[in-house]
């Protein structure tokens, strides 16, 4: 299998140098910032959410057509393969909260629903 491509290569290690970089930055944030920071990666269409959901499901395709070949082992391919589709269920879970998560982050005094009180956290899980 020949090396990849020395762009490509460039290309993701500036990915990983800027999530580092985003993640940081987040954390730096105020709580309402940070939140519309948090809503627009959390985007279905076009945030950084769903642009990595999409590169492991590629991932998953070309581990599978190389698994198919029988240059890489099925169980590696089947691994992505579930990754993808759980990043893709975490993605559903996720984008239904977007526009709570926006809403919270809108400037005081703005029709943004704010909770009375503080709610305990609570597990729920609906798949």
């Amino acid at each position: 299998m020949p090396n990849p491509n020395p762009h490509t290569i460039m290309l993701t290690n500036q990915v990983t140098l800027r999530m580092r970089q985003l993640s940081r930055a987040l954390e730096q944030l105020p709580a309402d910032q940070a939140l519309k920071v948090i809503a627009r990666i959390l985007h279905p269409v076009d945030g950084a959410m769903g642009s990595f959901t999409q590169l492991v499901e590629t991932g998953a395709r070309i581990a599978r057509d190389q698994a198919e070949r029988g240059v890489l082992a099925p169980e590696v391919c089947l691994a992505l393969g579930r990754a993808a589709n759980e990043l893709h269920s975490i993605g559903l879970d996720l984008a239904e909260h977007k526009d709570t998560l926006a809403r919270a982050g809108a400037p005081a005094g703005t029709s943004a629903a704010r909770p009375a009180s503080p709610a305990p956290l609570v597990a729920r899980r609906h798949r």
